[in-house]
């Protein structure tokens, strides 16, 4: 009988392995890069399994490295560079054993100039699941089939931007950099390095092995502030570190919160929650309504904002009008304008009152200082509506 392994000593070597090639933007990555590859061995005992995200702005930031070290640390990878949805759920299929995916460029896949490639991404996310599956039509003619092909298998990509909605909430995202000049990492050769990392791997799986009965059927404690999505996705990483033992739990858990709020300060949600929270936090400061011209203008001028440039046209008051509805005031009824008497005129415009409710049920928390209140709209000459 060989010896048990000490498994908080082991995550420990893997995270240094990582630390020798890769330089990740803060300590809480290494930390849940350490627990993905560990949960790739120990898919069967959870209820799904996260993706994991290295994008970045611009190229040279050390995605694809991150792949490779990956890459030597999880059973079965299979690298793939603009692999289709069918190759991969074959091989996900396959009576050889289900690979863990690496998918480098994934912005040739979903950027802009890519199309939608919905069976991909309808790949990708019935795979977070392990009830997920696959269904394709086999057979010629009038002799075909229907037959579901099992998806679920642990995914790991790298790329430029973002990804599609879909799979960033199911993902645990590391925001990687272009190294400083005072940053160094020790040069990655294949023919030298793959030899460790999977000396590491082979002790990864006999640990797992070893923790499988402990991870089975776990549920980890989550901290306080995460929930829904973002708890689904860190779940297993945490039953991971809890088997572990030592200091993992705790740094498993700071890590948690560190990174889900990295994600949420980067996530400004869809184009209708990114509206209503710019007329709250930014437009309706202070003023219980406003003409619709006001707003546009004020929407407009925004700094880091879409609402100058959609689609190569400003916001107007019929894509706002458009926008708006699809929200309903507290008395259930689509968000509409209404008349605002201002300098004597009458106007159409939004009231705070009727956005209230849409505020609080899709915006994020307020910033804890608002800016100054607005003039009041009742004596102030507001532009005639064009329309």
């Amino acid at each position: 009988m060989t010896n048990p392994i000490d498994g908080a000593a082991l995550l420990d070597e893997v995270e240094r392995f990582h630390r020798r090639f890769n330089v990740f933007p803060h300590e809480a990555a290494y930390v849940a890069v350490t627990l993905w590859d560990a949960h790739a061995h120990l898919l069967d005992c959870f209820d799904s399994t996260p993706r994991l995200a290295f994008l970045s702005p611009e190229p040279g930031s050390g995605k694809s490295r991150a792949l490779e070290v990956v890459e030597t640390l999880v059973p079965q990878p299979m690298t793939a560079v603009n692999a289709s949805a069918a190759a991969l759920f074959r091989s996900v299929s396959s009576p050889n054993g289900r690979p863990t995916i690496l998918f480098d460029e994934i912005d040739t896949i979903f950027g802009p100039k890519a199309g939608d490639n919905e069976e991909l991404r309808g790949f990708l996310n019935a795979g977070h699941r392990r009830t997920g599956v696959t269904y394709r039509c086999i057979g010629d003619g009038g002799n075909q089939t229907v037959q579901a092909f099992p998806s679920y298998c642990a995914v790991a990509v790298a790329g430029l931007g973002n990804l599609p909605d879909t799979i960033m909430t199911r993902s645990v995202v590391i925001r990687m950099r272009r190294r400083a000049r005072n940053e160094t990492v020790e040069p990655f050769r294949a023919r030298l390095h793959e030899a460790e990392g999977h000396k590491l791997r082979d002790r990864l799986a006999q640990w797992t092995e070893q923790a499988r009965d402990s991870v089975m059927g776990a549920w980890p404690e989550m901290p306080e502030s995460v929930t829904d999505r973002p708890a689904d996705v860190w779940e297993p990483l945490l039953a991971i570190a809890d088997a572990a033992g030592g200091d993992w739990p705790d740094r498993a858990r700071e890590s948690c919160v560190s990174l889900v709020e990295a994600s949420k300060a980067n996530d400004k949600g869809s184009l209708g929650v990114r509206l209503l929270t710019d007329l709250r936090d930014h437009v309706m400061v202070g003023t219980d309504r406003l003409p619709t011209v006001a707003i546009l203008d004020r929407l407009n001028a925004l700094d880091d904002a879409p609402w100058a440039d959609l689609h190569g046209k400003p916001l107007d008051s019929r894509r706002l009008s458009k926008m708006l509805a699809e929200y309903m005031t507290a008395d259930n009824e689509p968000i509409t304008s209404r008349n605002i008497k201002a300098a004597g005129s009458v106007l159409k415009g939004y009231y705070s009152a009727d956005l209230s409710d849409a505020w609080a049920r899709y915006c994020p928390p307020p910033p804890e200082s608002p800016l100054p209140p607005l003039p009041d709209t009742e004596n102030v000459a507001w532009p005639a509506l064009t329309r």
